[in-house]
């Protein structure tokens, strides 16, 4: 399974580099955490981009976006003590990842070297 992180999502609807692995992996399915999706939301709309068809268009593609549950948002939290410059929705998505045994994609070079996680670029 594939966890979709903010920033992958995004590469994949601005056809930055790294979008053929995004699309590639959306095309198997996979997950994105409602943490991550909110950003993606909101950054699609800070671009003036119409979120209703960005929307339409993530979800044409076996991508579920869940809930966070209290596991996940308990690991985030212990996340913070190692990765403490990442985010909120960062150790949120490794979480979710981890929880699932899946792999975490992102364009985030930051999490490099982290358990589970493919960078696109």
């Amino acid at each position: 399974m594939n966890v979709f992180d903010a920033s992958a999502l995004l590469a994949f609807l601005q056809r930055e580099d790294g979008e053929d692995v995004v699309r590639t992996a959306l095309q198997e399915g996979g997950v994105c955490g409602a943490a991550n999706w909110a950003e993606v939301a909101q950054k699609t709309r800070a671009k003036q981009i119409p979120w209703g068809a960005s929307r339409k268009f993530l979800l044409s593609f076996d991508l579920t976006v869940v809930p966070v549950t209290l596991d996940d948002a308990e690991r985030a939290a212990g996340l913070w003590e190692s990765l403490p410059t990442l985010s909120l929705a960062d150790r949120l998505c490794l979480a979710l990842g981890a929880s699932n045994k899946a792999t975490v994609l992102t364009a985030d070079q930051q999490w490099g070297g982290q358990p589970g996680v493919r960078l696109i670029r």
